[in-house]
Parts: C-alpha cells; sequence; structure tokens
C-alpha cells in the first residue's frame, strides 16, 4: 500500500540511527507520512549483525527506541522524546542487505510524557519486530548543546525525498 509522505525529517551527524557521518551507524531517513505515523527506511549492513545474515537483536530495538521517541516529531518540531522504557518482541530474523521499514506511531500522549508503538517490516509487509516504548518530553536544548554549539545540529543527507511510501 503507498502512503503519501508529508515531510522528511533531518539527520544528525553521529546519532546511530540516523547520523549521516556515522558510518558504523544504520543512517536511516526518517519521513512523516500523512496520517501521523512515522516511516523509517534503512538497510542493515553487514556489520551490523548478530548471526550471520540477520540482523543484531539490540540494533532492531535502537531503531524502533528512535522510530518511536521521533513520532512526537509529527506534530511538534522543538519537542524530543527521551526513552524511559522500551519492550521489544521479536517475531521473525530481520535480514541484511535489503531496505526495511519501520513504521511508529504515538497512542498516548501528556504534558510531560507519551508513549507509541513501532514496527520492522519485512519486505513482504511481516512484522518481524515491535515494540512499545514511554518516554519524557523534552526540548533539545535540555537534552544536549554540542551540536548546537558547533552550528550543526540536523542536516539533510540520508535517504532522498519521496513524495509516497509503499509500506
Amino acid at each position: 500500500m503507498k502512503r503519501k509522505v508529508v515531510k522528511r525529517l533531518p539527520n544528525s551527524k553521529m546519532c546511530f540511527s540516523c547520523g549521516a557521518n556515522n558510518r558504523a551507524g544504520l543512517q536511516a531517513a526518517f519521513y512523516v507520512l500523512e496520517g501521523k505515523e512515522l516511516a523509517v527506511l534503512f538497510t542493515p549492513r553487514e556489520e551490523h549483525q548478530g548471526y550471520p545474515g540477520i540482523l543484531h537483536g539490540g540494533i532492531a530495538g535502537a531503531i524502533l527506541d528512535e522510530a518511536i521517541g521521533r513520532a512526537i516529531l509529527v506534530d511538534n518540531d522543538n519537542v524530543w522524546g527521551v526513552t524511559v522504557e522500551l519492550y521489544t518482541k521479536y517475531h521473525k530474523p530481520v535480514p541484511l542487505g535489503e531496505e526495511l521499514r519501520v513504521l511508529s506511531r504515538i497512542t498516548k500522549e501528556t504534558k510531560r510524557t507519551f508513549e507509541g508503538t513501532g514496527e520492522i517490516l519485512l519486505g513482504s509487509g511481516e512484522v518481524a519486530v515491535s515494540a512499545y516504548g514511554k518516554y519524557v518530553k523534552l526540548p533539545y536544548a535540555r537534552i544536549t548543546d554540542s551540536e548546537e554549539q558547533n552550528g550543526e545540529r540536523f542536516i539533510y543527507t540520508c535517504g532522498k525525498e519521496l513524495e509516497e511510501i509503499d509500506i
């Protein structure tokens, strides 16, 4: 099913999940979809494996954590999610070397926190890994000021401009 892309979110420079300059990272691209969901596209490589040919489970958890935590950016560019808890469930092995999709969304929101869910989808559309997370809302300046001091907070280099994503 094709889903309309509303906007693309920027990448940081060195984040493991989205860092455009982090050669060991996933270099994932984040897209806000119509319907207030977040889609993430990434292709795990050999250096991300647990067992041969299969994505390490901790890395699967990391991309889901990033996807759910960033889902707050769908409606608010000034608030970020800081993880309080994350629960993952592994349904199927996640292969290396093929572009994967992650979908995430907010399921509950209060003034100070939010909760969300997400899934890593295989090319067939099957759910490989699912997660639930709870996050504290914080402005970026309260989390860190290191990138802000260099004037290079976010850049747009991972992924490409897309009008729609096949989910």
